[in-house]
């Protein structure tokens, strides 16, 4: 039977919801390659309403549709089709993926995934638009990394810098002890939008500095309190969902070196003394990871533990999540 636990949970728009207003294309949706057309300015329509789209990855059947998915059905092919630059009325730059859903019937239905904040009633210049850097992009996304200056605890107690690690150290994991680096991934790239990383300040569910993490990182939290009421002491928490603009914020701003750290499984690490999953494997990064790493063991690890995910609706109200599982972790009452 197919798993279709979900790996990633994303706001969309129906691609129908972004109209060009002038050019060549206007009245239309926005649309794929030489569809879109340089120069034709677009804005999302009046009533436009986001819609969450959950992503798995099946060994099977690739990048699909997800349970819990606003759209679609479990099982339904999802493809990272095409990435447009736009420009908005102040200069700045907005990427948005375009991402392509096809049914049992072969139907395909397109899906707008903003990188950075797109405004309504905002008029947006088509720039330029690029296929080959979709795929890249959408990694860049959900990834999971490192960032430059955060110190990782090796198997000897000692800390460093990820940016100096080595492959063959040795890590201090959670479950499995000392475990050494099988590979290192390393990228330059802005910090807008979704692939800005997420601030988590010192002292916040333990942090021993100032810690960054991408979006879509995981967090193991052991709660002493079940404050949460999910039944069990052991949960993950995504980065994302515990920004509340004080304790923990999106870092926006400049470029970023990022880091990920692959070991022979799945494994939760320590970085400035707070327990996190060491890597996410998506399709678009496999064919730069080395000869012998059983990828498909390392998601199926992963899907089982999804269990112990919490999605937004459990976490309740953001603004005091952080400090709620600081506080459950130190067995305080609310």
């Amino acid at each position: 039977m197919a798993d279709f636990t979900p790996l990633y949970r994303f706001a969309t728009y129906p691609a129908a919801a972004l109209k060009a207003q002038s050019g060549a294309n206007a009245g239309d949706p926005i649309g794929l390659g030489a569809a879109a057309i340089a120069g034709d300015t677009y804005r999302l329509t009046r009533n436009a309403k986001p819609v969450r789209l959950h992503i798995c990855e099946s060994p099977d059947l690739g990048q699909c549709v997800a349970n819990g998915s606003q759209v679609g059905q479990p099982g339904d092919a999802i493809s990272i089709a095409d990435c447009h630059s736009l420009m908005g009325p102040s200069g700045e730059t907005v990427e948005i993926l375009v991402l392509r859903r096809i049914n049992r019937h072969d139907e395909a239905t397109l899906y707008l995934l903003p990188l950075s904040d797109i405004r309504p009633q905002t008029e947006y210049e088509l720039i330029g638009s690029s296929a080959a850097l979709a795929p890249e992009r959408f990694a860049d996304i959900v990834s999971v990394s490192f960032f430059a200056g955060t110190q990782i605890t090796l198997a000897s107690g000692a800390q460093v810098p990820v940016e100096k690690l080595q492959i063959g150290d040795m890590v201090l994991t959670l479950d499995h002890g000392p475990r050494p680096i099988r590979w290192i991934g390393h990228q330059t790239r802005r910090a807008t939008g979704a692939a800005a990383p997420i601030r988590i300040t010192a002292g916040t569910l333990h942090a021993a500095r100032d810690l960054l993490l991408s979006p879509e990182h995981r967090l193991f939290v052991w709660q002493r309190h079940d404050t949460l009421g999910t039944g069990r002491a052991e949960v993950l928490v995504k980065a994302a969902l515990l920004v509340n603009g004080s304790s923990v914020m999106r870092d926006e701003g400049g470029h970023i070196d990022s880091y990920q750290l692959l070991f022979d499984g799945r494994e939760v690490i320590f970085a400035e003394g707070i327990a996190v999953e060491s890597l996410l494997v998506t399709s678009e990064r496999n064919d730069q990871l080395p000869d012998g790493i059983n990828l498909e063991d390392i998601a199926a690890e992963r899907r089982a533990v999804a269990m112990l995910e919490v999605d937004a609706r459990t976490l309740g109200d953001s603004t005091d999540a952080a400090l709620r599982l600081t506080r459950a972790s130190r067995g305080q009452d609310d």
